[in-house]
Parts: structure tokens; C-alpha cells; sequence
């Protein structure tokens, strides 16, 4: 996809060059075009050894080709970062006496913002209607945050981070394959309280899960997210008119509310790092010293919520019943044993794929990057991919999209 990136005179310019970065990673073709203001605060050689194209303000430049709308006219996405709060006036106006301006108006691409400035700017009542206008005629949105400004300042203002608008960036260009699906995600890991303190469980952040769920809607879908234990922040990821999140805290709570959201679901993905067993009795008051040494724990073992909604799925399997998706972390470092056992467990819980990743003290859980591979129905990978959780959840979808309508 080519992407342009405008960047306007702000002193966040300098984290645009990560989000160009992001961008090519993902593999689109990039073009800046800065302001002039901008290129005093990052110059034109950095953006064209970045991009790996060449970067001009004017739009008397390269006039044979018709620069000033030609990259408007063939831009897939228009990413303005930062937006300062001139440049938002100048869009709402519908300026054009620079190639930013230009491009904008020549685009019929996908618009997005992160705005950038003081507090003060912001709030003000030009800029907040300035944004309305820009909304209203369908340009997207992100930021700004609440934080550290230039000067010592703080407050809301402060552009997204890279990896934020990059994020946002590439849902606006994700196939919308999903369109008109339910899908039911879980995330986040159980806990099975031993007191009203203490509890049995595990360090799954949910992010994974949260992940996948947006992706889902970014595609079209309507999403149930049922969220085990899950924090705002992490949850924030997901937050999207199309994924309805509900929160859980135990495996019963989970299976019961998968069940009742799996039954109307075209996919099923349970990403949630359910607890294999519980206490067979929580104590009503926290267990201290002073009531004598806890000896054992009874345990018992909870319902293997994957197996039961696979055994209750109203028809089986892809291309035409519903699509069921496991997860599976597991501590081995040998590839091929990791393999070996989620393709038994891929078997044995009855899925039609099965994601598996290294979980240890360094992988896994509670980062914010990921590596898995895909078994599907016939044991084989039928893909891989690694870096942040967002980008896995995204392979994640077209290997499901691959099932469910082929290659």
C-alpha cells in the first residue's frame, strides 16, 4: 500500500521518523511530506533516507508530474503526524498553498490525525471545532494523549505514541473480510480464589486477546470480548463501537459466558489462559499465621472450557460451520517439540487451528510482543509471524480467512 505521512512544525516530529519506520516495517511504501516548520525540527535528509523517497514542501516541484495532487490522488492512507493546531485549521479551511495542503484535498484516501500541542491549544474552542468539522467529514482520529508537553507542561495534548498511530494507521487499511461475522474472543488469564486476598492463577496480561478482538472489528466484525481479569490499560486496545467487553474474573465465570456468546458466533477464539484447577473451598476470611500452617490446598479440576465449546458448536468446522481457534503456550524451547505438542492438543481439544508460543520468563506473557505459529486441521504450520501482538493478532485473522474461503 503507499501511505503518505505529513508532518507538520511541531517539536513531536521527531517521533514521526519511528512511525515511518513502523510503517515500512509493515511492509507499505512510504512518502513524507513535511511543512516547512517541520524541516526545522527533522530535516529533509532524514525523511528521505527513512522513507526511501525523495521529500520536497513545495508544489512547485516536480511539476511534469503533477506532484501537488499526485500524491493525494494515489495515496491508499494520508497520516498527518503531528497535527499541529494550524495545520488542523488549515484542513478545516481547505488551504492548499503547500504540498500537504494539496495532497489532502486531492486525496479520496483514508484521512488520519494525531494532533500535537499545548494543552491550552487544544482546549481551545477553534481547535475543538476545527476537529468536529474535520470529523464530520469522515477524518480519523487518535490522540490527543494526556502528558509530558514541550516547556515542562502537561496535560492533554501530548501526539500518540508511534507505535499507537501506526497501529491505528494499518486497521484503517485491513481488509474488511470480517464484515457482517460475530466473533467471540477471550482474554486475560482466571483467577480461582483461595481467600478474598489470594488466588490460583497465571501472568497472562490479556494484551494477546485484546488484540485480536480489535483486529476482528477493524475487519468488519462484531466482536464479544469476554475479558478474564483484564486492566483498563490494556483493555483500552479494544475499546471500538463494534467489541463489546465483558468482564470475568473465574474459569466458571469464562465458560459460562463463552458458552452463551459462542452460540451465535461464526468464529470462536479462546486466547484466555484458563486455570486448569481451583480450590476445592475459598476461605470467607483471609488465611493468616496466626490460624496455624496451611498444610495442603484441595484442588479440583475445572471444566476444559476449549474441549466444551469444540463438543457444542452448532456445525463443525470450516469452511461452512463455525471456526474454532485455540491457543497454546507452552515452556518448550525446541521448536519442533512445541510443535509436536500443540499438534496433539489441536487433536485432543477438537480445533480447527491452534496457535502456539514460547511462554516463559522472557516470552509470552506480559510483553508486548509475540511469536506463534498455526497449526491447522492437518498438522502442518500453516503460519507464522512474530513482532507486536497487534501483528500477530492480524496473521492470526488471514490464516482464519484462508480456512474459511481458501487461499
Amino acid at each position: 500500500m503507499d501511505i503518505v505521512v505529513g508532518v507538520s512544525g511541531g517539536i513531536a516530529a521527531y517521533k514521526s521518523v519511528q512511525l515511518v519506520r513502523l510503517l515500512i516495517k509493515a511492509g507499505h511504501a512510504v512518502t513524507v511530506v513535511p511543512t516547512e516548520d517541520a524541516l526545522r525540527f527533522v530535516g529533509a535528509p532524514t525523511w528521505e533516507a527513512i522513507s526511501r523517497n525523495p521529500v520536497t514542501t513545495s508544489v512547485h516541484d516536480d511539476v511534469a508530474k503533477v506532484r501537488h495532487v499526485a500524491l493525494g490522488q494515489g495515496a491508499d492512507l494520508v497520516v498527518v503526524a503531528p497535527a499541529t493546531a494550524n495545520t488542523i485549521a488549515r484542513m478545516a479551511a481547505g488551504i492548499a498553498d503547500n504540498l500537504l495542503g494539496t495532497t489532502l484535498l486531492a486525496t479520496t484516501a483514508p484521512v488520519l490525525i494525531a494532533p500535537a500541542m499545548h494543552a491550552e491549544m487544544w482546549a481551545h474552542p477553534a481547535t475543538q471545532a476545527n476537529i468536529r468539522t474535520l470529523v464530520a467529514r469522515g477524518v480519523h482520529l487518535i490522540g490527543p494523549d494526556d502528558g509530558e508537553l514541550a516547556g515542562g507542561d502537561s496535560g492533554p495534548g501530548r501526539m500518540s505514541e508511534p507505535e499507537r498511530i501506526a497501529e491505528a494507521a494499518l486497521s484503517l487499511l485491513a481488509p474488511q473480510d470480517l464484515a457482517g461475522r460475530r466473533i467471540a474472543v477471550s482474554a486475560g488469564g482466571t483467577r480461582e480464589p483461595i481467600d478474598p486476598v489470594r488466588y490460583l492463577g497465571n501472568r497472562s496480561s490479556g494484551r494477546q486477546g485484546a488484540a485480536i478482538a480489535r483486529a476482528a472489528a477493524d475487519r468488519g466484525a462484531e466482536v464479544d470480548l469476554v475479558a478474564a481479569n483484564v486492566s483498563a490499560e490494556v483493555l483500552a486496545v479494544a475499546r471500538h463501537p463494534r467489541i463489546r467487553i465483558r468482564p470475568v474474573g473465574t474459569a466458571a465465570q469464562l465458560s459460562d459466558a463463552m458458552k452463551a456468546i459462542a452460540a451465535t458466533a461464526d468464529v470462536v477464539v479462546m486466547a484466555a489462559a484458563v486455570a486448569d484447577y481451583r480450590p476445592a473451598e475459598a476461605a470467607e476470611q483471609k488465611l493468616t499465621k496466626e490460624d496455624g500452617p496451611l498444610e495442603r490446598i484441595e484442588l479440583l479440576e475445572n471444566e476444559d472450557v476449549l474441549a466444551a465449546l469444540a463438543a457444542s458448536r452448532r456445525a463443525g468446522g470450516a469452511p461452512d460451520g463455525q471456526v474454532l481457534v485455540g491457543f497454546a503456550a507452552e515452556t518448550a524451547t525446541d521448536p519442533e517439540a512445541r510443535r509436536e505438542r500443540a499438534r496433539r492438543k489441536r487433536e485432543r481439544k477438537g480445533v480447527d487451528l491452534l496457535a502456539v508460543n514460547l511462554a516463559d520468563a522472557e516470552n509470552g506473557f506480559e510483553r508486548t510482543d509475540n511469536a506463534i505459529e498455526i497449526i491447522g486441521p492437518d498438522g502442518s504450520v500453516v503460519a507464522a509471524a512474530s513482532g507486536t501482538k497487534g501483528e500477530v493478532a492480524t496473521a492470526l485473522w488471514d490464516a482464519v480467512a484462508v480456512l474459511r474461503i481458501g487461499p
